[in-house]
C-alpha cells in the first residue's frame, strides 16, 4: 500500500487526527505522523506512536530514531535530515487538520516548523483539510489563502458544517469524517497511477467563425469544462496542451495553453501537437458551420453578403474525425457531444462510431442548469468496449474526474489487447518453428 505522510496542527479537531492515522494502517498503509507543537496540547505523541508504530516528530532539530524510515521497511544506513526524509519518500501528504495559521504559513511559504518546512519539500501530492471556527474560515483572508493553495495544485477538502468546538456556535469548519480523510488519499493515489510522462491534448471553450472584421458566428461554451478536465489531467502527473478557443475563464495552473479563435485554427493546431500526444480529450464546442465569404471590412446593413438573402454558409472540417483517421495505437480519443432534446444517447452512439473515437461524453444543453457557461453538468460516458457510466448532475470537476477514470480504464484495456495480441503472436511463430524444424 502507499506510503502516507501525516501532518496535524493545533486544534481541537486534533483528536479526530488520531482515527484517521488508526484507519490508514488498518487498510494496510504506512503511516508517520509530524505534529506542530502547538497540535501536542490537544493530542499527545504517544498515542500516534502507539497507532503508527513510528516515532511523531515535532521539531527539525529532532533526531527521527526511524531515521525516515515509514513501518515495514529496513532501517536506513545512516541518519537524513528529518522533514527531508519523510517528504521524500511520502506518496501522499495529508494536513489534518489544517488551522488558519497553518494555511497560512502553507500560502506564503513559510517553513517555521517541521509540518511546514515537510509541505515545501515534498513532491508528492498535498492534501489540506482546514478546521477552525466558521467566522475564522469565512475571513477573506482565509479564503485567499485557500483559493492559493488551490491554484498551486494542493488539494482543499472542503470542512464539513455543524456544531463547533465553542459551545452554542454552529456552522461550517469542522474537520472531515476520518473515513473521508483516508478516502481523499486513497482516491489521489488512484487517480495519479500510470499518468506519469503521459501526454494529454485538450480542446476548450467555443470557436467562432467571422461574418465580417467585427462579427462572428459562435456558441455559449466558457472552456470550464475544458479547463477541469485539464487540471484534473494535470493532477495526476499527466503533461498537459489545451487549444483553447475563446474561453472566458483563467487556465488552470501547469498545463500549456495554445489560444485560437477559428475551428480551422484549432484544427491547425491539434494537428501539430495530436501526433506526440497520448489522450486526446475533444471538449471544445467548435463550429460546423462557417460564413463562405466573410467581409473584409464591417459589412454594413443592405450590403452583401447580408442583404439580398440569407447569409452563406459551409461546413467546416471534422477535426476529430480526421485527427482519428491518423491516429497510432495506443491513442485514446475522447468525443464530446452536447445535444439539445431528442435521444441524446443515440445521438452519442452514432457519433462514437462515425468519429472512430474510444469514447463519447453526451450532455443535453437544452437544460438551463448544465452545460455551456454553467458550473455544473450531468453526463453519459459512452465507451467503444459498450461500457456506459452515467455522472449525475454534479460540478464539472467530478466530471472530470469521471471522464479521466474512463480513460485511465480504457488505456488499462488498450495495454492488455496489446499483451495479448503480442502473446498470439508469439505463439503463431513458435507454432511456425516447431513446423519447420519438423520438416
Amino acid at each position: 500500500m502507499a506510503r502516507l505522510l501525516l501532518g496535524v496542527s493545533g486544534g481541537v479537531a486534533a483528536y479526530k487526527a488520531l482515527e484517521t492515522a488508526r484507519l490508514a494502517v488498518k487498510r494496510g498503509h504506512a503511516v508517520r505522523v509530524i505534529q506542530t507543537p502547538a497540535s501536542t496540547r490537544f493530542v499527545g505523541a504517544a498515542s500516534f506512536q502507539a497507532l503508527t508504530g513510528a516515532p511523531v516528530l515535532s521539531d527539525e532539530f529532532e533526531r527521527d530514531p526511524d531515521r525516515g524510515r515509514y513501518p515495514g521497511e529496513p532501517p536506513a544506513e545512516r541518519t537524513p535530515i528529518s522533514h527531508l526524509a519523510l517528504a521524500e519518500r511520502a506518496e501522499v501528504y495529508l494536513i489534518a487538520p489544517a488551522s488558519a495559521n497553518t494555511i497560512a504559513k502553507l500560502a506564503h511559504g513559510q517553513a517555521d516548523n517541521l509540518l511546514t518546512a515537510a509541505a515545501l519539500a515534498v513532491t508528492c501530492p498535498l492534501i489540506v483539510a482546514p478546521a477552525m471556527n466558521d467566522r475564522m474560515y469565512a475571513h477573506p483572508a482565509t479564503q485567499a489563502n485557500l483559493e492559493l493553495l488551490r491554484r498551486r495544485g494542493t488539494v482543499v477538502l472542503p470542512p464539513g458544517e455543524g456544531e463547533l468546538a465553542s459551545h452554542g456556535e454552529h456552522g461550517p469548519g469542522r474537520l472531515p469524517e476520518p473515513e473521508r480523510l483516508v478516502a481523499s488519499c486513497e482516491a489521489l493515489l488512484s487517480r495519479g497511477a500510470g499518468w506519469a510522462g503521459t501526454r494529454v491534448l485538450v480542446t476548450a471553450g467555443g470557436t467562432r467563425e467571422p461574418i465580417d472584421a467585427v462579427r462572428y458566428i459562435g456558441n455559449r461554451s466558457s472552456g470550464r469544462m475544458g479547463f477541469a478536465l485539464a487540471a484534473e489531467a494535470a493532477s495526476r502527473g499527466a503533461d498537459v496542451t489545451v487549444v483553447a478557443a475563446a474561453v472566458t475563464v483563467p487556465a488552470p495552473p501547469g498545463v500549456a495553453v495554445v489560444e485560437v479563435q477559428t475551428a480551422a485554427e484549432l484544427q491547425r493546431a491539434c494537428d501539430r501537437i495530436f501526433e506526440q500526444s497520448d489522450v486526446l480529450l475533444m471538449a471544445a464546442a467548435v463550429a460546423d458551420f462557417r460564413p463562405a465569404q466573410p467581409g473584409l471590412g464591417k459589412v454594413k446593413k443592405g450590403d452583401p453578403p447580408l442583404a439580398p438573402g440569407p447569409l452563406e454558409l459551409v461546413l467546416t472540417e471534422d477535426v476529430i474525425a480526421g485527427l482519428a483517421a491518423r491516429r497510432r495505437p495506443g491513442q485514446v480519443l475522447v468525443a464530446f457531444a452536447a445535444e439539445h432534446g431528442g435521444d441524446a444517447i443515440a445521438e452519442g452512439v452514432c457519433k462514437l462510431e462515425r468519429k472512430d473515437v474510444d469514447a463519447v461524453v453526451v450532455n443535453d444543453v437544452s437544460r438551463p442548469e448544465i452545460g455551456f457557461d454553467a458550473a455544473d453538468n450531468e453526463v453519459v460516458i459512452l465507451s467503444r468496449d459498450g461500457a456506459q457510466r452515467s455522472v449525475s448532475l454534479a460540478g464539472k470537476e467530478r466530471v472530470a474526474r469521471a471522464v479521466l477514470d474512463e480513460v485511465q480504464r480504457l488505456r488499462a484495456l488498450e495495454r492488455t489487447d496489446e499483451l495479448q495480441r503480442g502473446g498470439e503472436r508469439d505463439g503463431a511463430g513458435r507454432e511456425r518453428s516447431r513446423a519447420g524444424a519438423g520438416a
